[in-house]
This record gives structure tokens, C-alpha cells and sequence, in this order.
């Protein structure tokens, strides 16, 4: 999966584009809930090596909230990784550069949001 068709496949799931909090960067998008405003995703692009590779090439990634269960699972398959960035016991990141299953990157970002949606009280 590419980063466009992720962003294509969260949109006609939730109606949600990326925003961009950090004025002069258009790389790094958040994909936000409406009602809570708690992020779900975070695509960026990043250099390769930060995912412990040789590799100073840039690649696009994602970073989803997950069980940490499900978490430690993932990392010896190929495309994901420790989070990039963020808490590594409850997000992974996902490279978008084919090597990962769109159909285990589509249910990881429904987990995602999921887990980060308002609860009902």
C-alpha cells in the first residue's frame, strides 16, 4: 500500500483527511477523530535507516495504535517495525512501500480507530 491509497482508503472509511500540525512540514499528516480530536494514524516520511535498515533513502510510513500483544507479533514481519517516534508498546509503524499486506495495514488502522474513539460512559 502506498501512502496515497492509505489516505484514499481512510478517507472512504471515515471521512477523515490528514491534517498537518507542525506549520512548515507537509510531510508528517495526523489523522484525527472529529468528535475527540485523539490522533488514530500518523503518516510521515522518514529516512529508512530510522527503522534500523543501511538505507539513508526516504520512505513513507504510518504509525497505528495497537494491542501490544498484537504489537511484538508484527515485528519480525516484513514492513513493520518498532514505532517510529512514538511509544513502541502501543503503536507500530507500518512501512508504505508495498512490503506489508494492504489488508493487515487496512485492519490495523481500523484497530487504530477504534481504540482511540471516544468511549461511551
Amino acid at each position: 500500500m502506498t501512502r496515497k491509497e492509505l489516505e484514499e482508503y481512510i478517507y472512504k472509511t471515515y471521512k477523515v483527511r490528514p491534517d498537518y500540525p507542525w506549520k512548515r512540514d507537509r510531510e508528517n499528516g495526523v489523522f484525527r477523530h472529529a468528535d475527540n480530536n485523539k490522533w488514530f494514524a500518523i503518516a510521515m516520511k522518514i529516512p529508512q535507516n530510522r527503522l534500523g535498515t543501511d538505507s539513508e533513502k526516504m520512505i513513507d510510513i504510518v504509525n497505528v495504535k495497537a494491542e501490544p500483544v498484537l504489537i511484538s507479533g508484527l515485528w519480525n514481519t516484513p514492513g513493520f517495525y518498532p514505532a517510529y517516534h512514538m511509544n513502541k508498546t502501543n503503536w507500530i509503524t507500518i512501512a508504505l512501500d508495498g512490503t506489508a499486506p494492504d489488508d493487515m495495514v487496512k485492519m490495523l488502522v481500523n484497530m487504530s480507530f477504534e481504540e482511540t474513539r471516544k468511549k461511551a460512559k
